[in-house]
C-alpha cells in the first residue's frame, strides 16, 4: 500500500515536467547546443566539414584588425541615425492621429500602414531596386522630368544607404506605430482635456504630455530598432549586396558571407559573439541613458 502510494505520488509530481519536457528538448537541440558549439568553434579554423583545427584566440585577434567588420559596425551606426529617429517620430505622430476618435476610417488606415510589415521583404526589395535603378528607376524618371540628371542611387555610398534606409523605414513604420498606439491607450485622456482647458495647443500637448509619458514605449522601440538595424540582412543583400565598397554591409551580412560563402565557420562564430557583446552593450547604454534622462 505504501509503495503504491509513493509510486502514484511520484508519477503525479513528474507529470508537469513530462508535459513541458518537449520545449526543453527542442530548446536544447536547436538553441542551447548551437550557442555553445558556435562559441567553441570560434577558437578554431573549420570549414564545416573537415577536421576542426584549434587556434586559440587568433580569430578574435584577427577580428580586431578586420576593416570590413569595423566598417559593418560603422554602417550600422550610420544607417541607424539615417532612419530610426525619423521613423519613430513618424510612428508616434501617426499613432496620435489614428488614436483620435474623430478620425474616420481609423481601422482602414491602421491596417494600410501596417501591411508593409507582413509583405514579403524579398518582393519589396526587388520593387525598391527598380525604384532606385539608375537608368529605368521611377525616382530618376521624376528627377529627369524636373531637369535633374539621373543619380546612381545604388552605385554611390550615400545613395545606397538612402535606399536601404528608405526600405527599412517603409517596412517597419507600421509595426512601431502599432506599439505606439498600444502605449497611447494607457495615457489618461483627462490629462489632454486639462491641458486643453488651460489653453495648450495640440502641438504643446504632444511635446509636453505625449512624448514624456511615452518614453518607455519609445525606448522599447529604439532598442528593437537598434538590434534590427545591425541585424539587417535581406534588404542590403538584395538591394546592394553590401556595396558599394562595403558601405552597406551589416554584421549579419558579414557573418553570412564568412560562413556560407567562404566557409570560415570558426571566424564567422567569433564575429557573431563580438556582435552579440556589442548589441548587449548598446542596449545597456540606451537603458542607462534613458534612466539618467528620466531622473
Amino acid at each position: 500500500m505504501t509503495k503504491g502510494w509513493i509510486s502514484w505520488k511520484l508519477r503525479q509530481n513528474m507529470a508537469p515536467y513530462i508535459f513541458i519536457s518537449p520545449f526543453f528538448v527542442i530548446f536544447s537541440l536547436f538553441m542551447l547546443y548551437p550557442f555553445i558549439f558556435s562559441f567553441v568553434i570560434s577558437f578554431s579554423e573549420w570549414n564545416g566539414i573537415g577536421e576542426i583545427k584549434w587556434i586559440g584566440f587568433n580569430n578574435y585577434v584577427k577580428l580586431a584588425r578586420d576593416e570590413i567588420f569595423i566598417q559593418s559596425i560603422v554602417n550600422g551606426i550610420i544607417i541607424f541615425f539615417m532612419y530610426v529617429p525619423l521613423m519613430l517620430f513618424l510612428a508616434l505622430v501617426l499613432a496620435v492621429i489614428l488614436n483620435n476618435n474623430e478620425v474616420k476610417f481609423r481601422g482602414f488606415f491602421r491596417t494600410t500602414i501596417f501591411i508593409p510589415n507582413i509583405t514579403s521583404v524579398v518582393a519589396v526589395s526587388f520593387v525598391f531596386a527598380l525604384i532606385f535603378d539608375t537608368k529605368y528607376g521611377f525616382l530618376n524618371m521624376i528627377l529627369n522630368k524636373l531637369g535633374i540628371e539621373s543619380i546612381s542611387w545604388l552605385g554611390t555610398q550615400l545613395g545606397a544607404r538612402v535606399a536601404v534606409s528608405s526600405l527599412v523605414t517603409w517596412r517597419w513604420l507600421g509595426y512601431n506605430m502599432v506599439l505606439m498606439l498600444a502605449g497611447l491607450q494607457n495615457i489618461s485622456k483627462e490629462l489632454f482635456e486639462a491641458a486643453d482647458i488651460d489653453g495648450a495647443s495640440k502641438v504643446q500637448s504632444f511635446f509636453r504630455i505625449t512624448i514624456p509619458l511615452m518614453k518607455p514605449v519609445i525606448l522599447f522601440c529604439t532598442v528593437l530598432s537598434t538590434i534590427g538595424t545591425f541585424s539587417l540582412f535581406t534588404e542590403p543583400m538584395l538591394l546592394t549586396g553590401g556595396g558599394p565598397m562595403y558601405k552597406t554591409i551589416t554584421p549579419v551580412l558579414y557573418i553570412y558571407r564568412e560562413s556560407f560563402q567562404y566557409l570560415r565557420m570558426g571566424y564567422a562564430s567569433s564575429v557573431a559573439y563580438i556582435y552579440f557583446i556589442l548589441m548587449f552593450v548598446f542596449t545597456l547604454l540606451q537603458f542607462r541613458l534613458s534612466k539618467s534622462t528620466g531622473e
